[in-house]
């Protein structure tokens, strides 16, 4: 008969229950944090002071829950806009590198709840209202050629913001500046008109620097001249009078003559110059 292995089967299913009910709560009385990680101890779904660092915790079976958060560099990227000191629309866009600070996520837990609940509540509305402190105090043309400045300021107003909800900033980084339209085509006139000023300038002093050639070259003839005329009125001054007539009859093309008759009179300078060559069928 088998009717007495039915009893004794009941009570090895039953200490197979007891045994797998164990491990399960054995295995929930701990948790383990990662590197990187922090986590969050709740009990009966109200968080428990003291942030869960990285290594085993015990955690009461059941009723408690872990929250585990990123403590690692993340990056986010935000719009902002804002009206410069000359009433000039500006925009930009920001890269931000930032952490969590591992000893706050208790209270990053208790007011924010989750890391995208944090990005979109604290992080960019903070990012929109420091980038208002940084561009109101310039003017856009100051916005964007002192670019250093302007991130250095809203640098300190971002941290400044950010650290008491336990975000740590690491980095920030400008991707993008823009203004208005407007502006835009404002700048883009003055750069003609300033390029046109230049040209004028420029032939202006073109002109002045060839007027001024002419008053060197006017300078340098006279010179020439009055020492000529020294030269002339100097001993020999007929004999370089007659040289410069022989050159001039050279540079001419024309065939030398073959015989030169100088003058007797002492007040003829210049010689007088026939080739025999056409007299001779005169003769």
């Amino acid at each position: 008969m088998t009717r007495g292995a039915s009893p004794s089967g009941t009570p090895a299913a039953i200490l197979g229950i007891i045994i797998a009910a164990i491990i399960l709560i054995a295995t929930n009385c701990f948790v383990i944090i990662n590197p990187g990680q922090a986590g969050v101890l709740s009990v009966l779904g109200k968080a428990r002071d003291g942030a869960l660092l990285e290594g085993i915790h015990f955690k009461p079976p059941l009723v408690a829950a872990v929250d585990v958060y990123d403590v690692t560099v993340q990056k986010f990227e935000v719009p902002a806009q804002s009206s410069t000191r000359d009433l000039q629309e500006l925009t930009a866009r920001f890269a931000i590198n930032f952490r969590l600070d591992p000893l706050q996520v208790v209270n990053i837990r208790r007011t924010q709840g989750t890391l995208e609940n944090l990005v979109s509540k604290i992080i960019a509305p903070q990012t929109q209202e420091s980038f208002k402190i940084a561009a109101a105090v310039r003017t856009v043309e100051e916005s964007i050629t002192k670019r250093a400045k302007l991130k250095e300021d809203f640098d300190v107003a971002l941290n400044d913001r950010l650290e008491k909800y336990g975000i740590i900033v690491l980095d920030t980084s400008v991707i993008d500046l823009a203004f208005s339209p407007e502006f835009a085509r404002a700048v883009e006139e003055k750069q003609i008109a300033e390029q046109r000023a230049q040209r004028a300038i420029y032939i202006a002093q073109e002109a002045e620097q060839e007027a001024q050639a002419d008053v060197n070259r006017a300078k340098g003839k006279a010179e020439a001249q009055r020492l000529l005329a020294e030269t002339l009125r100097a001993q020999g001054g007929e004999l370089v009078l007659q040289k410069e007539a022989i050159e001039a009859w050279r540079n001419g093309g024309a065939q030398m003559p073959k015989v030169l008759v100088m003058g007797n009179d002492s007040n003829s300078s210049v010689p007088f110059l026939f080739n025999l060559s056409n007299t001779d069928g005169d003769v």
